[in-house]
């Protein structure tokens, strides 16, 4: 039986113009854990929109599913996505239980009411996403990171197959970045979902992923973070001298500009 989900091959996408991304070729297969790293402007975002059919490929294919993400019909539902800048008015006198129902709309239909297996794949999201105790709360009274479980939730009471998540971790501080992977990670384990995870911060991203996709318009390298994170790939990646190095528990990227004599120090890059 094919468990590929996700089959990109020689793929080019050019956004607003220009080349975005170039030859791309890699699987994603059923369970897997895959983080899409790469610096601000490396095609990860326009990747994962030419994945849900937003953007036409220029040549090359990008399958889900095994069909062509403008065929896939019914199989649709099978996607749960969280875009980076979701459209959701968090003053909107709104409650979490009922935001996370928006993400069923598809589901159910136009102008049909949820019904009984309705509310309970939003309750299961809830509880998945540990908001169980948060369901009746306005979503304005939510924290950063709450509300990012909550639009989690909302995609999840899709009950998918995958799930994309496009720099969740965007509108968090630091502190709160470290903890939500670990939740992602965890969640993850027990719900054996197909996760895709696009991000920049690729030491943080590298510690709870299961394969890695890095990019720099083009594939620079793909597979076990441990064995395709080294000086080669991040040097692709960001066009400079770079490097890993550990202190403590927290990996930090080194990236030694060209024409200085220092480096510059980037934990969680």
């Amino acid at each position: 039986m094919n468990d590929i989900v996700i089959a990109c091959e020689h793929l080019c996408v050019a956004y607003q113009d220009k080349l975005a991304l170039e030859n791309i070729t890699f699987n994603i297969h059923r369970g897997q854990f895959w983080g899409i790293l790469g610096p601000n402007g490396s095609g990860k975002t326009t990747l994962l929109r030419t994945m849900l059919g937003l953007i036409e490929p220029l040549s090359g294919t990008v399958s889900l599913f095994g069909r062509a993400p403008r065929q896939l019909g019914a199989l649709r539902d099978k996607i749960g996505y969280v875009p980076q800048y979701a459209q959701i008015d968090f003053n909107f006198p709104l409650r979490v239980r009922e935001m996370v129902m928006l993400g069923r709309s598809r589901k159910i239909g136009m102008g049909k009411r949820a019904g009984a297996d309705d509310w309970r794949a939003v309750d299961q999201a809830l509880a998945r996403v540990e908001m169980t105790d948060l369901a009746d709360r306005q979503i304005g009274r939510l924290s950063g990171g709450q509300r990012q479980r909550a639009l989690i939730a909302r995609a999840l009471a899709l009950e998918p197959d995958l799930l994309m998540l496009d720099e969740p971790t965007a509108a968090l501080d630091v502190g709160a970045t470290e903890g939500f992977y670990e939740w992602i990670h965890h969640m993850h384990r027990q719900m054996q979902i197909t996760l895709l995870l696009v991000s920049h911060d690729v030491g943080v991203v590298s510690r709870y992923v299961s394969a890695v996709a890095c990019l720099n318009k083009r594939l620079v390298a793909h597979g076990l973070p441990q064995e395709v994170l080294g000086r080669e790939t991040l040097e692709g990646m960001y066009g400079c001298d770079a490097m890993f190095f550990r202190h403590g528990d927290v990996p930090h990227m080194v990236v030694s500009t060209p024409g200085h004599d220092h480096s510059h120090e980037h934990p969680h890059s």
